[in-house]
């Protein structure tokens, strides 16, 4: 695929329900996530209705379960070298959840987690059949039913910055003072604003991303959230450019992020 190593080129919700998940996310956000999975494994496309890929969801099992895994939303970054990024990254105080492994007709990918402990996916992808030029879409700075934004909670933003920034090759530059909360630290990645880096919120206690998904109302989003069985967190708060966003948990436990206009 051409999209440069260190983008964001695919999300995935892990959850222990993907039916109900399809139920909120689909009412939420405005999707259409596949009603059953395409093969043994309980995975499902994510579909946007411009009929791209939003990301993907994975079920959960009772054995994933028991070996630690939780509801969670987590990132792909793109790297054409897997197995020697992700020993540099162990190297540098980071941790092999999963190990590089193949997966025909999908690529090469590891999980890990960051010095912090937040995680990740790590993927060379395999690009479809006689599209090599083509590129993932699943992140976008202003459209809806895609990831728009990519925040990073940390334990400790500055070692975080210096982090990603080091092994994929993003810039830190700009930041906003949000007092007691510390600063908010702008990440761009190609020339590109993707999100940005902030100390643990007050009810969190380990490091993780949290994504922010384009809807077409925040209102009327927030208040699907709230009739299928969600929480809202925090917001909605008006943004840079007169947007809103707002974060919460879905039901079965993954946190997320909202953000688009307001149309009243």
């Amino acid at each position: 695929m051409t999209n440069p190593a260190g983008s964001f080129i695919w999300y995935e919700l892990m959850t222990p329900d993907p039916d109900a998940a399809k139920t909120f996310y689909d009412a939420v956000v405005g999707w259409s996530i596949e009603g059953k999975p395409a093969g043994e494994m309980d995975y499902r496309m994510i579909r946007r209705t411009d009929g791209g890929n939003a990301g993907g969801i994975l079920g959960l099992s009772v054995e994933m379960i028991a070996g630690g895994a939780q509801p969670s939303w987590v990132g792909y970054l793109c790297d054409p070298d897997v197995d020697a990024r992700a020993a540099a990254i162990v190297a540098a105080g980071g941790a092999l959840t999963i190990a590089p492994h193949d997966m025909p007709g999908v690529g090469r990918f590891a999980m890990l987690r960051d010095p912090q402990g937040a995680a990740f996916y790590l993927m060379d992808p395999v690009p479809p059949p006689g599209s090599d030029a083509a590129a993932s879409d699943v992140f976008s700075v202003d459209q809806p039913q895609h990831v728009r934004w990519n925040e990073l909670l940390s334990s400790d933003p500055d070692a975080s910055a210096g982090f990603y920034t080091r092994h994929f090759g993003w810039t830190q530059q700009g930041e906003m003072d949000m007092g007691p909360a510390g600063k908010y630290l702008f990440i761009q990645h190609d020339g590109v604003g993707i999100g940005a880096i902030m100390g643990l919120a007050p009810q969190q206690t380990a490091s993780a991303w949290q994504f922010y998904i384009g809807v077409d109302d925040i209102d009327r989003a927030i208040g699907a959230v709230n009739a299928g069985g969600g929480t809202i967190r925090n917001g909605p708060h008006q943004i840079p450019g007169g947007e809103y966003s707002a974060s919460g948990i879905d039901p079965q436990g993954a946190c997320f992020g909202i953000v688009g206009p307001r149309s009243n």
